[in-house]
């Protein structure tokens, strides 16, 4: 009986044992598949953080580069002119003797002969009598792009105060320093009236000049 006692508690001590071994694997397993889950969580929501990131700093560098292109036009150095209306939103300065950018208002276009020194030169002024030396770009309302350029060939010349050119470049050339770069916007009672001289301009076009002047002679 003794022996049978004994047998009858080392079978239920094994299954004991047997249960609690199972519990335990249940345990770690269940503990292994909790971990696991959370780590791919995590990941998921790492690679998550990191694309919003990622698509902030492009968005950033987005309109930082947008921004740029404005800041450029807001910085300009354009200096009001004597005698004229200002230009509200000038093009940007540009550089000297570089072909420059031109912008085109989206405004109404004035009724009077606006003008701005975008770069102030430094050698002699303008005057009646004397032959100019330029290099310029023309943009029209009509189209809001530059529609002619000396720079794409060679620099144009005339007297002025001869009346060869148009009155606004008459008007708006006067004092302006060798060295310089002067935006005219000219509305067409001062520039081809309701003639239309070439493609891109049209019919009462206002006109947007920005000219660098090379030099002056006698």
């Amino acid at each position: 009986m003794e022996e049978l006692e004994r047998s009858r508690k080392r079978r239920k001590n094994l299954r004991r044992g047997a249960i609690v071994a199972v519990v335990a694997i249940v345990v770690i397993v269940t503990g292994a598949l909790l971990f696991s889950g959370k780590s791919t969580t995590t990941t998921t929501t790492t690679t998550t953080a990191a694309a919003a990131a990622t698509t902030t700093t492009l968005a950033t560098t987005t309109t930082s580069a947008a921004g740029t292109t404005t800041t450029v036009a807001a910085t300009s150095t354009a200096s009001p002119v004597a005698g004229f209306a200002a230009i509200p939103d000038p093009s940007p300065s540009g550089k000297f003797g570089v072909a420059p950018t031109v912008v085109v208002p989206t405004t109404t276009p004035p009724v009077a002969l606006e003008a701005a020194d975008l770069i102030k030169g430094t050698g002699a002024s303008a005057v009646n009598g004397e032959t100019l030396k330029v290099q310029y770009v023309l943009a029209t309302y009509s189209t809001h792009k530059v529609v002619q350029s000396s720079w794409t060939s060679t620099p144009f010349s005339f007297e002025l105060g001869a009346n060869t050119v148009i009155q606004g470049w008459e008007k708006g050339m006067v004092g302006m320093r060798v060295g310089g770069r002067r935006e005219l916007i000219i509305p067409p009672s001062l520039g081809y009236g309701d003639q239309s001289p070439g493609s891109g301009i049209a019919k009462n076009d206002t006109l947007v000049f920005v000219v660098d002047l090379l030099s002056i002679s006698k």
